[in-house]
């Protein structure tokens, strides 16, 4: 089983990006991602690779259900 992990994208130097995941800041890949990835936008990374492209609903959504799974 995989595992990804939400995180937006804080700032982006050529085919790498610093995300930030609920606070702690990360340098990702994002050659995978096959829409452009701008800024600000949200991602959902897997092993250091950004994989998929998420709207900002989805983000929020996976958020909340990972801090109810945690809070049990």
């Amino acid at each position: 089983m995989c595992l990804a992990v939400p995180a937006k994208i804080l700032a982006i130097h050529n085919d790498k990006a610093i995300a930030d995941f609920g606070g702690v800041q990360r340098e990702i890949i994002i050659t995978l991602v096959k829409d452009d990835v701008k800024e600000n936008d949200y991602v959902l990374v897997h092993a250091g690779f950004a994989i998929q492209k998420i709207d900002e609903s989805s983000f929020k959504d996976i958020v909340n259900t990972w801090r109810t799974l945690l809070e049990r």
